[in-house]
């Protein structure tokens, strides 16, 4: 442990979160529907029957969100923008009260001295542009710039910081060869074409802000470590794999201009032979990554395990979270300093880090006190200051999540929020953790060496 924590004065504290997981009234004024609004409502996708459809309500009590940002003196909020929101068929004509929502939202959040932190898809696709083939059709790059462009000019003036994809690896995965989330395809071929949209879309966007922008573009990634569990080959092969899939597979092509050797006998006869003049698209230089962690990952060679051969070790006397996920901090040092040293120590931001642990569903005024989420911060937010005294060139953290909110295909059934929501009265609620986040930020994290 580090002697001594400060962070530097400049260093951006905030909290993230995403449309459709808080924003609910997914069809008001105008907006059209996404997959997500689809996926929820088609029956045994999603648990307990769970939509978004109310969610945390922050389409209404977006002001109160802030105020309570503010309160907990957060220095920025990275929030996205619901695509379907604001242009209803994904293109075409512009629904301007959707537009006008964020708008509005980042008007209060600078008047409130919060620096927004803008990523334009969370997962949440058009479904009009889903029926047209959504990430395996190639025109979905111009559709995504052409939106871009529309925010860009909207917001871009009082915008600084923007991401274009966050985690597009959990789209490809889970959407399109495991099934788990929306659109819910499981299909070996589409996954790598996803994932090559994704992609180029990613690459459109920016070369649009080049154009349209003033201020700083990126992407947002999820990287977990994989560590083999032994030293046999097969073990370190596993590994390798592994971290091509879900590391590699959308940072070389990003920075390095190619994917990775192991995705051809990953994918098999499935991985096609992309042209040059898509990577180039791809390599577009950007001004930061974002990195969300969670956990890392203790890899070993399993032959049933479909399609990488390669399945996670649980860790005897390790605390796992309720999406029974380790907690391993080391892991978040380990991976921004691995993205130091294979890509060049770019500028980087912590874009997610959280943990769900079982929280009451009701607060009814008393205190809630969350040691575990306490502790994990604590572990987590002293890892990335060790990582920035190796070198590292960090420059924000953000918190997963402000709120407890819809958890995707898990319903509300899981609660990463730093402030409980009681999700028949919407009452928010900070918790112990919130409480805590707070003195981190107001003593630039001196309170983690007390």
């Amino acid at each position: 442990m580090v002697s001594k924590i400060e962070f530097s004065s400049g260093f951006l504290w905030g909290s993230a979160t995403s449309a459709y997981q808080i924003e609910g009234s997914p069809l008001a004024d105008g907006a059209g529907p996404s997959i997500w609004q689809r996926f929820c409502h088609t029956p045994d996708r999603v648990r307990d029957g769970d939509t978004g459809d109310v969610a945390c309500d922050h389409y209404h009590r977006y002001l109160e969100d802030v105020a309570l940002m503010r309160h907990l003196g957060m220095k920025a909020y990275r929030f996205s923008i619901s695509w379907s929101r604001v242009l209803p068929q994904g293109r075409g004509p512009v629904n301007p009260m959707g537009l006008d929502f964020y708008d509005r939202l980042v008007d209060a959040l600078l008047e409130n001295s919060i620096e927004p932190l803008v990523t334009l898809f969370h997962w949440d696709l058009p479904a009009a542009l889903d029926d047209r083939g959504g990430w395996l059709n190639p025109d979905i790059a111009h559709w995504f710039a052409d939106y871009a462009t529309i925010v860009f000019r909207k917001l871009d003036d009082r915008v600084k910081i923007w991401a274009t994809l966050n985690e597009p690896w959990v789209v490809a995965d889970g959407g399109y060869l495991h099934g788990a989330l929306a659109p819910g395809h499981r299909n070996r071929f589409e996954a790598p074409i996803a994932t090559h949209q994704l992609l180029r879309s990613h690459g459109a966007a920016v070369q649009a802000y080049r154009v349209e922008g003033k201020h700083r573009i990126g992407i947002v990634v999820n990287l977990e470590p994989k560590y083999p569990a032994s030293e046999q080959t097969e073990d370190r092969d596993a590994t390798a794999r592994a971290d091509a899939y879900m590391n590699r597979q959308y940072l070389d092509p990003i920075f390095l201009g190619r994917y990775p050797d192991e995705l051809a006998e990953i994918f098999g006869d499935a991985w096609p032979a992309w042209p040059a003049e898509d990577l180039n698209l791809i390599r577009q230089p950007i001004d930061f990554l974002g990195v969300n962690y969670y956990t890392r990952n203790v890899t070993r060679f399993d032959p049933g395990a479909w399609p990488l051969y390669a399945s996670p070790v649980r860790q005897k006397r390790a605390t796992y979270t309720e999406t029974n996920w380790e907690v391993f901090a080391q892991g978040l040092t380990d991976i921004l300093v691995w993205v130091r040293d294979r890509y060049g120590n770019p500028p980087l931001y912590v874009t997610e880090n959280g943990a769900a642990f079982f929280d009451p569903p009701t607060a009814e005024g008393r205190r809630i006190a969350d040691p575990l989420r306490v502790d994990y911060m604590r572990k987590h937010i002293g890892a990335t200051y060790r990582a920035i005294e190796a070198g590292v060139d960090l420059r924000g953290y953000f918190v997963w999540s402000l709120l407890d909110n819809f958890e995707w295909s898990l319903g509300y059934s899981k609660r990463f929020g730093i402030v409980h929501v009681d999700f028949e009265t919407q009452q928010r609620t900070p918790k112990d953790s919130a409480l805590f986040y707070a003195k981190i930020i107001d003593t630039r994290g001196n309170v983690l060496t007390e």
